[in-house]
């Protein structure tokens, strides 16, 4: 059985199998990346509900696995080597798990880095924009007077919805007929800004076409529908 007591965050999230992936996390769009890429993927993990509301992941045990105190986070006791690996960052974890299992991500070089870059076009651009736009939309940033931000936001939320509906012209997904992490990455991000930021008219969502139906079509496989929930809410 592996030892995960050199990992202080065990400490506080007991791990009950500690040979399975352990996940911390909440089902936020970021979170639900790697709930959702486990349940594709099948390998046997263990969830751990990390109340971000109550500033858990800042306690000094969550920090001891991400320092930027942000989830989700993994420990996989069998990792590289046989070792136990701790992991943050969703975009890092998607890639280790669809090495470690073969899935989600073409093993022809071109195409892979093709994969990857619409995963870092996801870090790099649509979460941070898609978050900020939110926040001021339907979080405290609402309450400020000055509305600049919210319309920079939302038109680059625009804008990055307009990316994508160029690049599902005429494919079922981000990478034509093979679903990838790059659709993984993006689909939680996408369903938060129509649905609970309820931003859907002021990114003009309505007059998206491969959008949509891209979307439709992710949130229909079970995986997906089974990763959006895990962990359970507190």
């Amino acid at each position: 059985m592996p030892d995960l007591s050199t990992f202080p965050i065990t400490a506080r999230w007991p791990a009950q199998h500690p040979d399975r992936i352990q996940l911390y996390s909440l089902p936020t769009p970021n979170g639900v990346k790697v709930s959702i890429m486990l349940e594709e993927t099948g390998l046997p993990y263990e969830p751990h509900t990390i109340n971000i509301g109550q500033n858990e992941t800042w306690t000094p045990e969550f920090l001891s696995l991400n320092p930027n105190g942000k989830i989700p986070a993994i420990i996989d006791p069998d990792g590289p080597g046989g070792k136990p690996l701790g992991l943050f960052e969703s975009g890092a974890i998607l890639l280790y798990l669809a090495e470690k299992t073969g899935r989600f991500l073409p093993a022809e070089a071109a195409a892979r880095y093709e994969t990857i870059q619409w995963v870092f076009f996801q870090m790099a651009a649509v979460g941070p924009m898609f978050g900020q736009l939110g926040y001021f939309h339907k979080f405290a940033g609402r309450e400020i007077e000055d509305k600049r931000p919210l319309e920079r936001y939302r038109a680059e939320s625009k804008r990055l919805l307009g990316v994508l509906e160029t690049r599902l012209a005429g494919r079922e997904w981000i990478m034509g007929s093979d679903y990838t992490i790059a659709d993984i990455s993006l689909l939680g991000w996408v369903r938060n800004l129509i649905g609970f930021y309820g931003a859907g008219e002021l990114v003009d969502y309505a007059s998206l076409k491969n959008v949509p139906q891209w979307l439709e079509r992710g949130l229909a496989r079970p995986a997906v529908q089974r990763g959006l929930e895990i962990p359970p809410r507190p």
